[in-house]
């Protein structure tokens, strides 16, 4: 994931935010930053400390408040990868999905394309109408997976 440039006044999600009734604060616009100047998923821990380094009386509630804000928004995505704390993330315009190593943590990607079928199997059996965008899928790895015993010659 390419990291993206500073927020300006201009910004689609700032002015997305106001459109919907927010004040766009300046502590929203650094936690907004931070943000988008990670590579990836970060934890509110890491947030904050990314702000306090600029800001450093920036309050850890502000952090969680907002975050929590943006996530009810859409603008950011949490999940949770069975880590102690919640991951955040700038939401892409496409949805993306995540598999989880439970033995060593590892977390790769995979195509959106193979969730279709379940989410219409949800929507004939259930008429449920499944909102899968980010998802997280937990196993093990293929160098985390048990080896086959070798066959013993007697």
């Amino acid at each position: 994931m390419t990291t993206r440039k500073s927020l300006s006044a201009h910004d689609p999600i700032i002015d997305s935010l106001r459109k919907r009734g927010y004040r766009v604060t300046p502590q929203r616009v650094m936690i907004l930053a931070a943000m988008q100047e990670s590579d990836g998923h970060v934890s509110a821990d890491e947030v904050f400390q990314r702000v306090k380094k600029k800001h450093p009386y920036v309050n850890r509630s502000t952090i969680y408040r907002t975050l929590d804000m943006l996530a009810g928004e859409g603008v950011i995505t949490v999940t949770d990868f069975g880590k102690a704390s919640a991951q955040y993330e700038v939401n892409r315009d496409e949805p993306h999905h995540h598999m989880v190593c439970s033995l060593c943590g590892e977390v790769g990607e995979f195509d959106h394309a193979l969730l279709a079928p379940l989410q219409a199997a949800l929507r004939k059996k259930y008429r449920f109408e499944a909102s899968i965008h980010h998802f997280a899928v937990f196993g093990l790895c293929q160098a985390c997976q048990p080896r086959p015993a070798k066959a013993r010659h007697s």
